[in-house]
């Protein structure tokens, strides 16, 4: 039966990381969205997009369940192999929770943002705020916070019990030390949309989404075997 639930969490997990994967060119092909002090360009943007953006964030929903399930599996991985190491599972387990709610508040905030650009009277402002209400959960310090806890617990659990690869606890590790080194990230100025470290930059958004990506996917497969 363990067996059995391990490797349906699998799938789980691979089914969240496929979609991971194809959610990224939704994020790139829209193009570069105005300036977020621009409130009426930003709203004008997110009206032109909003197909793609409530996509983005149905897509979000069934990742996280995705991710929800595949965790509960790997802490029951863990716990067989080794119960020395089951608090490590539970503490994964929690923090991915606590990850995929603030970032599902975020896709909240996305969506309303989008549907007040769509209502009878939009008010740019209104879209402004939400939208920079995500800034620090959307590949920002909130979600990189817990998304270390969750990816380090991981990895050390992988590494002390050996119930999956060894490279996958070294790249669960290496995605929690770059969320750290990312969380400074929150400090910097955001009017420059091309600076390459800040709220909105790109080595942030790498490091909030590659490593776990690469995580989900090879986890998936392992879990599945």
């Amino acid at each position: 039966m363990t067996e059995r639930s391990v490797r349906i969490a699998g799938g789980f997990g691979l089914f969240a990381g496929c979609l991971l994967l194809l959610e990224i060119p939704l994020w790139i092909f829209p193009g570069e969205p105005a300036p977020f002090h621009d409130a009426a360009a930003h709203a004008a943007y997110l009206a032109d997009i909003r197909v793609v953006a409530l996509t983005r964030v149905l897509m979000d929903m069934f990742m996280f369940i995705g991710m929800m399930v595949m965790l509960a599996g790997f802490r029951l991985l863990v716990q067989t192999v080794d119960d020395r190491y089951e608090w490590l599972g539970t503490l994964a387990l929690v923090a991915g929770g606590v990850w995929w709610a603030v970032s599902l508040v975020a896709d909240g905030l996305e969506g309303a943002a989008v549907l007040n650009t769509i209502s009878v009277e939009p008010d740019p402002l209104i879209t402004r705020t939400l939208v920079e209400g995500t800034l620090l959960i959307y590949n920002g310090a909130i979600a990189f916070a817990v998304t270390a806890l969750c990816m380090g617990s991981a990895g050390v659990a992988i590494l002390g019990t050996r119930a999956l690869p060894r490279w996958l606890g070294v790249v669960a590790l290496a995605g929690a030390g770059l969320c750290l080194l990312a969380l400074p990230a929150m400090y910097v100025d955001v009017v420059d949309l091309e600076h390459p470290y800040n709220a909105v930059g790109w080595l942030p958004t790498i490091a909030a989404n590659i490593p776990p990506l690469i995580w989900l996917l090879g986890t998936g497969v392992a879990m599945l075997r």
